[in-house]
C-alpha cells in the first residue's frame, strides 16, 4: 500500500501521488497519504482513499465507531461446518516472531464474525465482517480455529497453496454513510481473476 523497507517504489501511494498530486488527506503524514484504512499485503479488494482531511477525520470517526461495515471473502483450509460463528480474542505481536501477530491476552480486542458460504473436498469459502480492524485479524483468528487462509505465507506455512498468486483473502464490501451528502454508499470489488478460477477448479 505505502512505500517501506524494501517496497519503496511500485506502491499504491506513489500511484495515489502520481494520479492526485497534493489533493490528498495529509492527516496520516506523508508516508500515508490519503489511506484511511489497511488491507494487508496480498490482500486483494478495496481500500477506502480520502482525498481531504474535513472527510478524513469524519471517516476516521466512522471507523472508531464501529459505523463502517468491511466484509471480506477467504478461502481457508479445511472444511468448517455450514454456519456461523464469532471470533472474540485478542490479537498482538507474536513475541516469538515479530513479523507475526498472534492471539495474546495483552493484545488489543479483536472480534471477527464469519459465516461459512461454501465447503469443498478440503477447503471452505467464508464471509468475515470485521468489528474491529486489527493487524492481520482474519488471517490470525481463522489460524487460530484451525483454518487459515490458503496461501498465507505467514499463518499457512506447511500448507498446500494450490498455485495462487496471492493469498486467497479479499475486501469485498464496504458500507458506510457519505459523511458529507449522508447518502449511503455501498462499495463492492469482484474477486480477481487467479481466486475465481481457483474456486472453480474445486467445484
Amino acid at each position: 500500500v505505502h512505500p517501506a523497507p524494501g517496497h519503496y517504489e511500485g506502491t499504491l501511494v506513489n500511484a495515489l501521488l502520481a494520479h492526485c498530486g497534493d489533493s490528498l488527506s495529509d492527516l496520516n503524514g506523508v508516508i500515508r497519504p490519503g489511506i484511511i484504512h489497511r488491507i494487508d499485503k496480498d490482500t486483494s479488494g478495496l481500500l477506502l482513499v480520502v482525498k481531504n482531511n474535513q472527510v478524513h477525520e469524519k471517516l476516521a470517526a466512522h471507523i472508531r465507531r464501529h459505523e463502517i461495515e468491511r466484509i471480506y471473502v477467504a478461502l481457508l483450509h479445511g472444511r468448517l461446518p455450514i454456519g456461523q460463528g464469532t471470533v472474540d480474542q485478542p490479537v498482538g505481536r507474536d513475541p516469538r516472531n515479530r513479523k507475526r501477530m498472534a492471539i495474546v491476552q495483552s493484545g488489543r480486542r479483536a472480534v471477527t464474525h464469519y459465516r461459512v458460504l461454501e465447503t469443498y473436498r478440503n477447503t471452505s469459502w467464508v464471509e468475515c465482517r470485521l468489528e474491529t480492524g486489527r493487524t492481520h485479524q482474519i488471517r490470525v483468528h481463522m489460524a487460530s480455529i484451525g483454518h487459515p487462509v490458503v496461501r498465507d505465507p505467514l499463518y499457512a506455512p506447511g500448507y498446500k497453496d494450490y498455485g495462487l498468486a496471492g493469498q486467497a483473502l479479499h475486501a469485498a464490501v464496504l458500507q458506510f454513510e457519505h459523511p458529507v451528502s449522508g447518502e449511503k454508499m455501498r462499495l463492492e470489488a469482484p474477486l480477481p481473476d487467479h481466486i475465481k478460477e481457483l474456486l472453480k477448479s474445486l467445484t
